[in-house]
């Protein structure tokens, strides 16, 4: 099977060697994806609509009986103090200040039940605004374990997932990012990060269904 996207003129069919493919699951606490959650309300729509817990459930499953490594990408914890002397907290920084959105040592900031740290799998460092690479161990990890490839799902399509996925390739990563294993808050966020931004630094852009079978294909 082939998963194709056109960049320019030039076509991509990648491959996913169990050995150098990492899972990036990002952000996979309760307030985002948990009824009940304090994000989850703006959320449900459209992970609804794309089936996004059984499609996170499925390339997470897919990616450990392949032998492949399943990473852990986690914001920042919101703490008493957070942000507040900042001289430029970003929008996204400053609703969390008010939400107190992934609030350490609560429910919110846990991870959704379904997708729990298991042996051999990493937790990178927290990152404090949308990229899981910036001013984190993420890099180093991957790099200490031989990862070329990563493939990147969870929240949000248009920031932390798109940021993370951008810094990848310009360090050098071969990057996916997986439509119906991702969510935004609107229509138009997910479009742009699929049809107009991610094209720009994405050397693939899949389904859940075609990414699992390239995976089963793969296993060691």
């Amino acid at each position: 099977m082939s998963i194709v996207i056109q960049i320019g003129v030039r076509a991509v069919s990648p491959t996913y060697d169990p050995r150098h493919t990492a899972v990036l699951l990002v952000d996979p606490y309760n307030d985002f994806l948990s009824e009940g959650g304090k994000i989850w309300p703006r959320l449900k729509p459209l992970a609804e609509q794309t089936q996004l817990l059984d499609h996170l459930r499925a390339v997470v499953g897919s990616a450990r009986e392949a032998g492949m490594r399943v990473v852990f990408v986690p914001h920042r914890r919101w703490e008493p103090g957070d942000y507040e002397d900042w001289d430029f907290p970003n929008p996204t920084q400053l609703g969390i200040m008010e939400r107190h959105s992934f609030a350490r040592g609560t429910w919110g900031g846990e991870f959704h039940p379904h997708f729990q740290p298991q042996p051999g799998d990493i937790v990178a460092a927290e990152h404090w605004a949308q990229s899981g690479f910036a001013n984190t161990d993420l890099d180093f990890q991957l790099k200490q374990h031989g990862t070329t490839h990563v493939v990147l799902i969870g929240l949000l399509a248009n920031t932390c997932i798109e940021s993370t996925g951008r810094f990848a390739m310009e360090l050098g990563y071969h990057v996916t990012l997986v439509r119906d294993a991702t969510a935004a808050f609107l229509p138009e966020m997910m479009h742009a990060a699929h049809e107009l931004n991610g094209p720009t630094y994405a050397h693939a852009i899949t389904t859940t269904d075609e990414l699992t079978l390239a995976f089963k294909g793969a296993q060691a």
